[in-house]
Protein backbone atom coordinates (compact mmCIF):
# COMPACT_ATOMS: atom_id res chain seq x y z
CA UNK A 1 0.00 0.00 0.00
CA UNK A 2 1.27 3.46 -0.93
CA UNK A 3 1.45 6.03 1.86
CA UNK A 4 -0.11 9.32 0.77
CA UNK A 5 -0.67 12.81 2.16
CA UNK A 6 -3.82 14.73 1.24
CA UNK A 7 -2.40 18.24 1.06
CA UNK A 8 -5.81 19.96 0.98
CA UNK A 9 -9.05 18.69 2.52
CA UNK A 10 -11.79 20.69 4.27
CA UNK A 11 -12.52 17.98 6.78
CA UNK A 12 -14.08 20.43 9.24
CA UNK A 13 -17.06 21.30 7.03
CA UNK A 14 -20.62 20.27 7.84
CA UNK A 15 -20.63 17.89 4.86
CA UNK A 16 -18.64 15.49 7.07
CA UNK A 17 -20.54 15.95 10.34
CA UNK A 18 -22.53 12.73 9.99
CA UNK A 19 -19.59 10.40 9.33
CA UNK A 20 -16.30 12.25 9.87
CA UNK A 21 -14.72 9.40 11.85
CA UNK A 22 -15.63 6.92 9.11
CA UNK A 23 -14.20 9.25 6.44
CA UNK A 24 -10.92 9.43 8.34
CA UNK A 25 -10.90 5.66 8.76
CA UNK A 26 -11.52 5.06 5.05
CA UNK A 27 -8.69 7.42 4.20
CA UNK A 28 -6.31 5.57 6.48
CA UNK A 29 -7.37 2.20 5.09
CA UNK A 30 -6.65 3.49 1.58
CA UNK A 31 -3.16 4.62 2.60
CA UNK A 32 -3.94 8.33 2.98
CA UNK A 33 -2.35 8.62 6.40
CA UNK A 34 -1.90 12.38 6.81
CA UNK A 35 -4.30 15.21 6.02
CA UNK A 36 -3.78 18.99 5.84
CA UNK A 37 -6.93 20.95 6.72
CA UNK A 38 -6.94 24.62 5.67
CA UNK A 39 -9.29 27.21 7.16
CA UNK A 40 -11.62 29.54 5.29
CA UNK A 41 -12.54 32.17 7.90
CA UNK A 42 -11.92 33.11 11.53
CA UNK A 43 -14.96 31.14 12.66
CA UNK A 44 -13.39 27.95 11.33
CA UNK A 45 -10.13 28.30 13.26
CA UNK A 46 -11.38 26.88 16.60
CA UNK A 47 -13.27 24.14 14.77
CA UNK A 48 -10.14 23.02 12.92
CA UNK A 49 -8.05 23.25 16.08
CA UNK A 50 -10.50 20.97 17.89
CA UNK A 51 -10.44 18.53 14.97
CA UNK A 52 -6.65 18.33 14.87
CA UNK A 53 -5.56 18.67 18.48
CA UNK A 54 -5.98 14.99 19.40
CA UNK A 55 -5.19 13.58 15.94
CA UNK A 56 -1.45 13.82 15.22
CA UNK A 57 -1.90 12.87 11.56
CA UNK A 58 -4.35 15.69 10.80
CA UNK A 59 -2.63 19.05 10.43
CA UNK A 60 -4.20 22.54 10.62
CA UNK A 61 -3.61 25.60 8.49
CA UNK A 62 -5.20 28.93 9.40
CA UNK A 63 -6.04 31.85 7.15
CA UNK A 64 -8.72 33.98 5.50
CA UNK A 65 -10.06 32.70 2.18
CA UNK A 66 -10.75 35.33 -0.53
CA UNK A 67 -14.15 33.85 -1.36
CA UNK A 68 -15.45 34.85 2.08
CA UNK A 69 -14.44 38.49 2.20
CA UNK A 70 -17.98 39.40 3.28
CA UNK A 71 -17.40 37.46 6.49
CA UNK A 72 -13.93 38.78 7.27
CA UNK A 73 -13.40 41.79 9.50
CA UNK A 74 -10.25 43.96 9.79
CA UNK A 75 -9.66 42.63 13.29
CA UNK A 76 -9.54 39.06 11.92
CA UNK A 77 -6.23 39.84 10.22
CA UNK A 78 -4.87 41.12 13.53
CA UNK A 79 -6.17 38.02 15.33
CA UNK A 80 -4.58 35.64 12.81
CA UNK A 81 -1.05 36.43 13.97
CA UNK A 82 -1.99 35.93 17.61
CA UNK A 83 -3.90 32.74 16.79
CA UNK A 84 -0.94 31.26 14.94
CA UNK A 85 1.31 32.20 17.85
CA UNK A 86 -0.86 30.20 20.25
CA UNK A 87 -1.98 27.39 17.91
CA UNK A 88 0.81 25.72 15.93
CA UNK A 89 -0.01 25.17 12.27
CA UNK A 90 1.71 23.71 9.22
CA UNK A 91 0.76 26.62 6.94
CA UNK A 92 -1.07 29.90 6.53
CA UNK A 93 -4.10 29.13 4.41
CA UNK A 94 -6.30 29.06 2.62
CA UNK A 95 -5.45 32.51 1.26
CA UNK A 96 -5.26 34.09 -2.18
CA UNK A 97 -7.40 35.80 -4.81
CA UNK A 98 -10.75 34.88 -6.36
CA UNK A 99 -11.94 37.04 -9.24
CA UNK A 100 -14.73 34.71 -10.39
CA UNK A 101 -17.39 37.13 -9.14
CA UNK A 102 -17.05 40.39 -11.06
CA UNK A 103 -18.64 42.24 -8.14
CA UNK A 104 -15.96 41.23 -5.66
CA UNK A 105 -13.65 43.85 -4.17
CA UNK A 106 -10.36 42.98 -5.82
CA UNK A 107 -8.41 45.66 -3.98
CA UNK A 108 -9.60 44.39 -0.59
CA UNK A 109 -8.71 40.82 -1.54
CA UNK A 110 -5.26 41.95 -2.60
CA UNK A 111 -4.58 43.75 0.68
CA UNK A 112 -5.75 40.74 2.69
CA UNK A 113 -3.61 38.39 0.59
CA UNK A 114 -0.46 40.48 0.89
CA UNK A 115 -0.88 40.91 4.65
CA UNK A 116 -1.14 37.14 5.11
CA UNK A 117 1.86 36.52 2.87
CA UNK A 118 3.95 38.86 4.99
CA UNK A 119 2.73 37.12 8.15
CA UNK A 120 3.68 33.71 6.73
CA UNK A 121 7.14 35.01 5.91
CA UNK A 122 7.58 36.43 9.41
CA UNK A 123 6.51 33.12 10.97
CA UNK A 124 8.49 31.02 8.46
CA UNK A 125 5.37 29.11 7.42
CA UNK A 126 4.37 27.99 3.92
CA UNK A 127 1.16 29.26 2.35
CA UNK A 128 -1.77 27.43 0.76
CA UNK A 129 -2.95 29.65 -2.08
CA UNK A 130 -6.32 29.82 -3.81
CA UNK A 131 -6.23 31.36 -7.31
CA UNK A 132 -9.48 31.32 -9.27
CA UNK A 133 -9.62 33.53 -12.36
CA UNK A 134 -6.68 35.39 -10.83
CA UNK A 135 -3.64 33.20 -11.35
CA UNK A 136 -1.57 35.87 -13.07
CA UNK A 137 -2.30 38.35 -10.27
CA UNK A 138 -1.44 35.71 -7.67
CA UNK A 139 1.86 34.92 -9.39
CA UNK A 140 2.82 38.59 -9.58
CA UNK A 141 1.96 39.07 -5.89
CA UNK A 142 4.06 36.07 -4.87
CA UNK A 143 7.00 37.48 -6.81
CA UNK A 144 6.65 40.74 -4.88
CA UNK A 145 6.95 38.80 -1.63
CA UNK A 146 10.24 36.90 -1.98
CA UNK A 147 11.03 34.29 0.61
CA UNK A 148 7.49 32.92 0.79
CA UNK A 149 7.08 29.26 -0.10
CA UNK A 150 3.95 27.20 -0.59
CA UNK A 151 1.46 25.61 -2.96
CA UNK A 152 -1.09 26.95 -5.41
CA UNK A 153 -3.86 24.48 -4.83
CA UNK A 154 -6.20 23.18 -7.54
CA UNK A 155 -3.91 24.56 -10.21
CA UNK A 156 -5.74 25.29 -13.48
CA UNK A 157 -3.43 27.61 -15.40
CA UNK A 158 -1.21 27.37 -18.45
CA UNK A 159 2.17 25.71 -18.83
CA UNK A 160 3.79 29.15 -18.82
CA UNK A 161 2.02 30.09 -15.58
CA UNK A 162 3.06 26.79 -14.03
CA UNK A 163 6.69 27.40 -14.98
CA UNK A 164 6.60 30.85 -13.37
CA UNK A 165 5.49 29.24 -10.12
CA UNK A 166 8.18 26.55 -10.24
CA UNK A 167 10.70 29.29 -10.90
CA UNK A 168 9.98 30.76 -7.44
CA UNK A 169 9.81 27.33 -5.81
CA UNK A 170 6.04 26.97 -5.56
CA UNK A 171 4.24 23.64 -5.72
CA UNK A 172 1.09 22.79 -7.68
CA UNK A 173 -1.78 21.06 -5.89
CA UNK A 174 -3.34 18.48 -8.22
CA UNK A 175 -6.69 16.85 -7.48
CA UNK A 176 -9.90 15.56 -9.02
CA UNK A 177 -9.93 17.76 -12.15
CA UNK A 178 -6.92 15.91 -13.59
CA UNK A 179 -9.03 12.72 -13.81
CA UNK A 180 -11.35 14.28 -16.40
CA UNK A 181 -10.27 13.53 -19.97
CA UNK A 182 -11.45 16.95 -21.15
CA UNK A 183 -8.82 18.61 -18.89
CA UNK A 184 -6.20 18.21 -21.61
CA UNK A 185 -4.06 21.23 -20.71
CA UNK A 186 -3.86 20.25 -17.04
CA UNK A 187 -3.08 16.64 -17.96
CA UNK A 188 -0.22 17.76 -20.22
CA UNK A 189 1.24 19.89 -17.44
CA UNK A 190 1.02 17.06 -14.91
CA UNK A 191 2.58 14.62 -17.38
CA UNK A 192 5.65 16.81 -17.94
CA UNK A 193 6.12 18.87 -14.77
CA UNK A 194 9.09 18.45 -12.42
CA UNK A 195 7.85 15.99 -9.85
CA UNK A 196 9.50 17.88 -6.98
CA UNK A 197 6.77 20.54 -7.29
CA UNK A 198 3.81 18.14 -7.35
CA UNK A 199 1.38 17.68 -4.44
CA UNK A 200 -1.74 15.52 -4.39
CA UNK A 201 -4.97 16.86 -2.89
CA UNK A 202 -8.63 15.95 -2.69
CA UNK A 203 -10.14 19.37 -1.85
CA UNK A 204 -12.94 17.28 -0.32
CA UNK A 205 -15.86 17.60 -0.04
CA UNK A 206 -15.52 19.42 -3.39
CA UNK A 207 -13.93 18.49 -6.73
CA UNK A 208 -14.79 14.77 -6.94
CA UNK A 209 -12.94 12.57 -9.41
CA UNK A 210 -14.47 11.75 -12.79
CA UNK A 211 -15.74 8.39 -11.51
CA UNK A 212 -17.65 10.11 -8.68
CA UNK A 213 -18.91 13.28 -10.36
CA UNK A 214 -21.83 14.86 -8.54
CA UNK A 215 -21.01 13.06 -5.27
CA UNK A 216 -19.38 14.26 -2.07
CA UNK A 217 -15.63 13.86 -2.35
CA UNK A 218 -13.44 12.40 0.39
CA UNK A 219 -9.70 11.88 0.96
CA UNK A 220 -9.74 8.11 0.40
CA UNK A 221 -10.20 8.85 -3.30
CA UNK A 222 -6.72 10.36 -3.44
CA UNK A 223 -5.55 6.91 -4.59
CA UNK A 224 -7.51 7.42 -7.82
CA UNK A 225 -5.73 10.74 -8.40
CA UNK A 226 -2.41 8.99 -7.74
CA UNK A 227 -3.28 6.34 -10.31
CA UNK A 228 -4.23 8.93 -12.92
CA UNK A 229 -1.10 11.02 -12.34
CA UNK A 230 1.15 7.95 -12.54
CA UNK A 231 -0.47 6.89 -15.82
CA UNK A 232 -0.10 10.36 -17.32
CA UNK A 233 3.58 10.49 -16.36
CA UNK A 234 4.37 6.94 -17.37
CA UNK A 235 5.73 6.26 -13.88
CA UNK A 236 4.87 3.75 -11.20
CA UNK A 237 2.31 4.61 -8.56
CA UNK A 238 4.95 3.84 -5.93
CA UNK A 239 7.35 6.40 -7.40
CA UNK A 240 4.72 9.14 -7.58
CA UNK A 241 3.45 8.33 -4.10
CA UNK A 242 6.92 8.45 -2.58
CA UNK A 243 7.81 11.70 -4.35
CA UNK A 244 4.59 13.57 -3.56
CA UNK A 245 4.61 12.40 0.05
CA UNK A 246 8.19 13.58 0.44
CA UNK A 247 7.23 16.92 -1.15
CA UNK A 248 4.37 17.44 1.30
CA UNK A 249 6.48 16.45 4.28
CA UNK A 250 9.22 18.85 3.26
CA UNK A 251 6.91 21.78 2.50
CA UNK A 252 4.73 21.47 5.61
CA UNK A 253 7.40 20.21 7.99
CA UNK A 254 5.59 16.93 8.69
CA UNK A 255 7.12 13.96 10.46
Amino acid sequence: MQLLIDSHVHLDLAAFDADRAAVIARAGAAGVRQLVVPATDAESWPRIHALCCDRPDIHPAYGLHPLFMHQHRPEHLDRLGDWLGDHPAVAVGEIGLDYHDEGSDHELQQRCFETQLRLARELDLPVIVHARHALEEVSLTLRRCPGVRGVVHSFSGSEQQAAKLWDIGFHLGIGGPVTYERAQRLRRIVARMPIQFLLLESDAPDQPNAAHRGLRNEPARLVEILRCVAELRGESEQHVAQATTANARRLFGLD
